[in-house]
């Protein structure tokens, strides 16, 4: 029997398990099975949280295939709610390793001493093509056509520690993703595949967001990918350096500022769900 909680980052939900209490021999085939909405328990994902030799916690996050992703911005948060309102800490500002390098959380708590909200310094945004990674010589890849099942999107690549690609549009919400979404995913432009982000200008202080997430489909949002929205409205010269942007995504908002330092702050909410516990089969 494995013991686990279920957390979700507006929407993003994710299984999460305390790896300081269980044991997880094979990640990525339990994330297969556990993410499984009729025979598991369904989510986006799984998420492990470790010990760690050089910070206060660490991360691994598995998407819904069993692809081990390299960070996750929704579960961030979430992780900050988990170990403060479980007692694994008592302080309000902490640091977590992820596969893109050390996140610093600050946490926000309500009346009742539970984190009801986390600011994370997500660190610089990656604007060279080869390192996002995208199969491009140039120098930053801001508002190029793409051409997926013929039709032209200009679009521009970020890399927030896992790769995004950010087309704005006039309209988001008549968008079929389950079409278009896999063709960005595995477009040979992209060598590791990409998250794609489908964003809509509804002022110099507001988008509107759609995700397809490689390895999970659509979901309802994307810490990550709100981040990458804001970077690429900022270079595409629709929002300002140093200003608070509020990106509306389908499981809520989240308020993102990309600094003119090139760093970017996510600040948003984490809400428990349940906590339970699964018998595992034969993987």
């Amino acid at each position: 029997m494995l013991t686990f909680s279920k957390m979700h980052g507006i929407g993003n939900d994710y299984i999460y398990i305390n790896c300081f209490n269980e044991t997880v021999d094979d990640p990525e085939k339990l994330s297969i099975f556990m993410s499984n909405v009729r025979f598991g328990v369904g989510s986006d994902g799984l998420v492990l949280i470790m010990p760690s030799e050089i910070a206060d916690f660490k991360m691994r996050i598995f998407n819904a295939d069993g692809s081990e992703a390299m960070m996750c911005g929704n579960a961030t948060r979430c992780i900050g709610k988990y170990v403060y309102d479980m007692g694994m800490t008592d302080k309000t500002e902490i640091t977590l390793e992820t596969n893109s390098g050390i996140k610093h959380l600050t946490l926000f708590l309500n009346e009742n001493n539970k984190v009801k909200c986390v600011s994370v310094d997500m660190g610089k945004a990656i604007l060279t093509p080869r390192e996002i990674p995208v199969s491009s010589d140039l120098n930053r890849f801001i508002s190029q056509p793409i051409k997926v099942k013929q039709n032209t999107y200009f679009t521009t690549c970020v890399s927030m520690g896992n790769p995004h690609a950010v087309v704005f549009l006039p309209d988001v919400d008549s968008l079929n993703l389950e079409e278009i979404g896999p063709c960005f995913e595995n477009h040979n432009l992209f060598p590791n595949r990409i998250n794609t982000e489908f964003v809509k200008v509804i002022d110099e202080h507001t988008l509107q967001m759609r995700v397809w997430e490689r390895g999970s489909g659509e979901t309802f949002a994307c810490g990550t990918g709100a981040c990458a929205t804001v970077v690429a409205a900022v270079l595409n010269e629709y929002c300002k350096y140093d200003e608070k942007i509020l990106v509306h995504l389908r499981g809520g908002d989240l308020e993102i500022t990309y600094h003119s330092d090139g760093s970017v702050t996510m600040f948003g909410p984490a809400t428990y769900i349940f906590e339970g516990k699964i018998e595992i089969p034969e993987l």
